[in-house]
């Protein structure tokens, strides 16, 4: 059985905050970001961090748990780096996972 769960970096608007994570449906995870931006009572919503800039695939979870803590050890510019490996431009990568902004559908699910 495949399984999926992502690690990935995301930022606000500005690109002055970042935010690492795990999750198994990065689409969704995306969709809650979004949906809890502007909320206090989450670092990623209180920094309007829903923009996708990274993010990484394992079928072991033991594996990506282990990535996410040690990119979370990084100090940014470490993480920078990373991020622009992959995409130099920082461009946001929402709208290749999908549709984006969500649409009210893909919300309420």
């Amino acid at each position: 059985m495949n399984h999926n769960y992502f690690v990935y970096i995301t930022t606000n608007p500005a690109k002055n905050v970042l935010y690492t994570g795990i999750t198994n449906n990065l689409e969704q995870r995306l969709i809650e970001h979004y949906l809890n931006r502007g909320n206090i009572g989450t670092f990623a919503g209180e920094f309007y961090c829903y923009g996708l800039v990274y993010y990484e695939r394992y079928t072991e979870v033991k594996f990506a748990i282990k990535r996410e803590k040690q990119i979370k050890s990084w100090r940014r510019d470490k993480k920078e780096k990373l991020i622009a490996l992959e995409n130099p431009e920082f461009c946001f990568l929402n709208d290749e996972i999908m549709t984006w902004p969500p649409t009210e559908e893909a919300m309420s699910r």
